[in-house]
């Protein structure tokens, strides 16, 4: 085994000895000075040692058989204590002296980016104020990143206190003045052994002081990973582009790099270029990456030192994102408060996926830990969504306490919209409509459909219409075209909102039919109609609205003209006026996820509007828009978008071998569709197929004829969108667009706050008791899945599970999820009451406000259900008060009764007669035996107890003095 010392005092040099001491292959770590959290980790000693006397810190590695030193900051680099270790024969992660002048010599960077042409910022060096004035003033690219965002007479004023007043001592004798680059700022940082490299996740630090990217310049305020702002192919250009150059071009001077190289990106349009090079690992971007890191650092560390790193395989937590805030003193920047005691820090320690570096701390005498600098910790959360992350980080902030702390809020928000655009896992499926299953239907009936075609059928199901030949049926030369449809679950928000004179609209829309307003609209002429009232089909209040439309085209005008659309023809697009008539299952559930209620006043309505109204927007009719331009025979098809999103309706009208390729920033996306994406979590490419994202209706033109047929159509504000492409050979794809994300990015960024707040209500600390397989601890049940999953709305997390058994499932269960858990025999126990004070103790130990039993066979004494009335459920296998105690499912049986089910309920000293909360019937079948009835009953327990726990964490129900179910509004 190894020993290791790790030079360095910061939060950085916390998290690496952190990961360092997980290594099987490390023995014991030095930490030169070190800081008090380091001091706390098993393996670690922190040591006094002369860090500016390198050739005393080669000597004392070798008395202390110490085989690899790792160096923090950048300091230690550039004044070549690599140099020093490496001729007494002692690794040094870190690079020689000439090589860390990549960050310590910024006008060395500089040349050396432009001779390996590396994308960096256009730039000019400087060592008078006259020349660099000069230079700012004259140059044809904004030379001000001097001060980022300051004009150029802050640009003059700040070279002025560099060159003129030292503002940082000799490092100021010569500065650089570069182009501001406008972007996102990215970090890829990537381990290095002076030939290969091995990048690590990107991430994205925040060096503003306040939320917003508000104030001054600080060390870092915070940072989060993986950072979606760079897509894959932008980071493999990086990668090869920057870092590998950047590899190959040191080591063809002579200075071949080892350590970690840090490239600080702006993701510009035309790609990422250098803002800087650091020639160390970045802080606090290594607290975040390194918690996400699965592989043994020390061996990776060892490699690059060997020049063997082209061996290692870097693994990485998988679908998750860490997001660390840091939490600095009163004062921070300009200044610092020491001396302040902090608490709470290790109730955040113990939290699941959480961690808490040390950055300026210190003990007292009497052992309290205090501030000690300006950052004083960062604090680190893990989960499966970067916003939930950045919820847990923000809240565990709350929990640390100190005179004078201060923090971002808005810690990785930047990130939170691309986020859920690529991984958003909510679907139009999962709301109940399964798009992939309706096209395979059509295709399954088509054949079926098409055994009735008779003389004078033109065309086949699926298309927005269909069509008869009158005059091959014996007529003259008229054609007919048809039409019918549905409203949908646009009238569940009508029935929810009691708004019913919109929704005709839709019908109108769909089948241009339905009532008087939508066919003035439309210009058609309502002819007729249909209602039947159907006891037994509809639930009282319910109702269903369909139409029928018949139109006449002349045979020369019908669309679409697939044998005339070719490549290079334009697409235009008309607007939408709102969700129209897609998606609002989906819909419905983001609503329903998010628990609003459709009176309530929606954050995208422009006019103050509420959910429910701005959802029921009557879809826009463009008949009467779209004549004059049909009429002049330009149109070579039209696609109306309904019944599905872009992706699903264009390719309706295109001939085989052709797709579309559209320009998101060509029309306008509404606020609707982006506060969807965001409260919802829905990804662009469900958005797309599900949604019109803005665009009502497409039509497909010559080029030569776009600017005549937009004049025809100006009442309507329509738009060139894209363009008719050739699909290349194995390319599915139909429908092809450019840079949704980038502004989805942007018109969801004002919701994202919101979706936060989503994920960071305050919940009940929930313990759950057990004493065996703990079915109610199962994945898709209250006790882990309803309860980590915040957009269930459950208000309820697990703090603790504990089992009178050893060894059992539940606690598998438990602890794979990451949930805490406890052994208490009550073997090891005298009497009843010894044993449940004990699961007390433990409850009130881990906080817990509510408990849950979960196929807990142990009868609990009066003294303790006294202790948790009102907070204490349980879920009894049939419809209380029926069938109490043991064995309801041979009870039911016996009885013949058809109907059972289950029942969640408060617990009272008398068995199963507390207060019902939640039941649930299930059909007793013919033949049913008691172990078929309990497995469908165990199902519908699965939902009933989630729904319990739900009502008592968020205070829908209590237990008044008496007693008594309380509900509130």
């Amino acid at each position: 085994m190894d020993n290791v010392l790790v030079i360095g005092s910061g939060g950085r040099e916390h998290a690496i000895c952190w990961k360092l001491a997980q290594s099987q292959q490390v023995k014991q770590i030095y930490a030169v000075p070190g800081n008090t959290g380091i001091s706390q980790i098993e393996k670690v000693k922190c040591v006094d040692l002369n860090i500016k006397d390198h050739k005393s810190i080669a000597a004392w590695t070798k008395e202390n058989n110490v085989t690899l030193v790792v160096v923090g900051p950048e300091d230690p680099l550039a004044a070549g204590i690599a140099d020093v270790l490496r001729v007494a024969n002692v690794n040094c992660f870190g690079p020689c002296k000439d090589a860390a002048r990549i960050e310590s010599d910024k006008y060395w960077a500089k040349c050396f980016m432009d001779r390996h042409k590396i994308p960096t910022a256009r730039w000019g060096a400087f060592s008078t104020v006259d020349d660099a004035k000069s230079f700012i003033q004259s140059a044809n690219f904004p030379a001000l990143v001097v001060k980022a965002s300051g004009l150029a007479t802050e640009a003059c004023e700040a070279a002025d206190s560099i060159l003129t007043d030292h503002k940082f001592g000799t490092a100021g004798n010569t500065i650089v003045v570069e182009e501001l680059l406008e972007g996102e700022e990215v970090s890829v940082l990537a381990f290095v052994d002076g030939a290969n490299i091995k990048i690590m996740l990107p991430s994205q630090d925040h060096k503003r002081h306040l939320d917003g990217d508000a104030g001054a310049n600080t060390g870092g305020m915070g940072a989060y990973c993986p950072c979606p702002l760079i897509s894959e192919s932008e980071l493999h250009a990086v990668q090869n582009e920057v870092l590998q150059k950047a590899v190959d071009g040191l080591k063809e001077e002579k200075t071949p790099f080892t350590g970690v190289l840090y490239a600080g990106l702006m993701m510009t349009k035309e790609g990422p270029k250098v803002l800087e090079f650091n020639c160390r690992f970045g802080d606090p971007e290594t607290q975040v990456i390194l918690s996400l890191l699965e592989s043994d650092l020390f061996s990776v560390m060892k490699a690059s030192c060997k020049g063997e790193l082209d061996k290692q395989e870097l693994v990485w937590k998988q679908n998750v994102y860490s997001v660390g805030v840091i939490m600095a003193s009163r004062g921070y920047p300009e200044s610092s408060s020491k001396g302040n005691v902090i608490t709470g820090h290790e109730k955040v320690n113990k939290l699941q996926n959480h961690l808490v570096f040390h950055s300026g701390t210190a003990l007292t005498p009497t052992g309290e830990l205090v501030t000690n600098g300006g950052r004083v910790l960062i604090v680190i959360a893990i989960a499966n969504e970067l916003a939930l992350a950045t919820a847990k980080a923000t809240k565990a902030c709350k929990m640390i306490q100190f005179e004078g702390a201060q923090y971002r809020k808005d810690i990785a928000h930047k990130g939170i919209a691309r986020s859920l655009l690529q991984k958003g896992e909510l679907t139009y499926k999962a709301s109940g409509v399964d798009i992939t299953a309706g096209d395979s239907l059509v295709t399954k009936i088509k054949p079926l459909v098409s055994n009735t075609n008779r003389v004078g059928v033109m065309g086949s199901i699926g298309g927005f219409g269909g069509l008869f030949d009158t005059k091959a049926a014996g007529y003259k030369d008229p054609l007919l075209v048809s039409g019918t449809d549905g409203v949908g679950t646009k009238l569940k928000i009508a029935q929810a909102c009691g708004i019913h004179s919109t929704v005709d609209v839709d019908v109108t829309t769909q089948v241009v039919a339905g009532v008087a307003e939508g066919c003035n609209i439309a210009g058609c002429a309502l002819v007729g109609g249909e209602t039947a009232e159907m006891p037994g089909l509809y639930a009282p209040g319910d109702y269903d609205l369909a139409g029928f439309a018949v139109g006449a085209v002349e045979r020369t005008n019908l669309l679409p003209m697939t044998d005339k659309i070719k490549q290079g023809d334009t697409v235009i697009a008309l607007p939408s006026s709102g969700v129209h008539s897609n998606g609002f299952s989906l819909v419905r559930k983001i609503m329903q996820k998010c628990g609003l209620n459709y009176s309530d006043s929606a954050p995208f309505s422009t006019s103050g509007k509420s959910y429910g109204e701005e959802f029921l927007t009557p879809t826009k009719i463009y008949v009467k828009s779209l004549l004059p331009a049909l009429k002049s025979g330009k149109v070579k098809a039209l696609a109306h978008i309904t019944g599905g999103g872009l992706t699903e309706n264009i390719p309706r009208i295109l001939p085989k071998g052709y797709k579309v390729k559209l320009n998101a920033n060509k029309w306008t996306v509404l606020p609707v569709f982006a506060w969807l994406a965001a409260a919802g979590g829905v990804s662009a490419p469900e958005l797309l197929r599900t949604f019109n994202c803005g665009i009502g209706t497409v039509i497909i033109v010559n080029s030569s004829d776009v600017e005549s047929v937009l004049k025809l159509i100006s009442d309507v504000s329509a738009s060139v969108v894209g363009r008719i492409e050739v699909q290349n050979e194995g390319d599915s794809t139909r429908v092809e667009v450019d840079n949704f994300e980038q502004v989805m990015d942007i018109v969801m960024r004002p919701y994202v706050k919101s979706v936060v707040s989503m994920f960071a209500p305050v919940r009940k600390k929930v313990g759950v008791l057990i004493s065996g397989s703990g079915t109610n601890l199962q994945v898709n049940n209250v006790t882990i899945n309803a309860t980590t999953d915040l957009s269930k709305g459950i208000g309820a997390e697990i703090v603790l599970v504990i089992s009178n058994k050893p060894g059992v499932q539940g606690l598998q269960r438990a602890q794979n999820a990451g949930i805490p858990t406890k052994v208490i025999k009550h073997t090891e126990f005298k009497s009843r009451l010894e044993f449940d004070m004990a699961m007390h103790a433990e409850l009130i130990a881990a906080g817990v406000e509510i408990v849950c039993l979960a196929g807990f066979m142990r009868v609990l004494t009066g003294d303790f259900v006294k202790l948790w009335q009102g907070r204490l459920i349980n879920i009894h296998p049939a419809l209380l008060p029926l069938f109490k105690g043991t064995h309801a499912h041979r009870q039911a049986l016996a009885a013949g009764v058809r109907i059972t089910g289950c029942t969640a309920h408060f617990v009272e000293e008398d068995i199963d007669a507390g207060a019902i909360l939640v039941q649930q019937s299930v059909q007793i079948e013919i033949g049913d035996t008691e172990e078929t009835l309990q497995e469908r009953v165990k199902l519908t327990e699965h939902k009933v107890f989630p729904e319990a726990l739900r009502l008592v964490a968020t205070e829908k129900v209590y237990l008044d003095e008496e007693g008594k179910l309380v509900w509130t509004k």
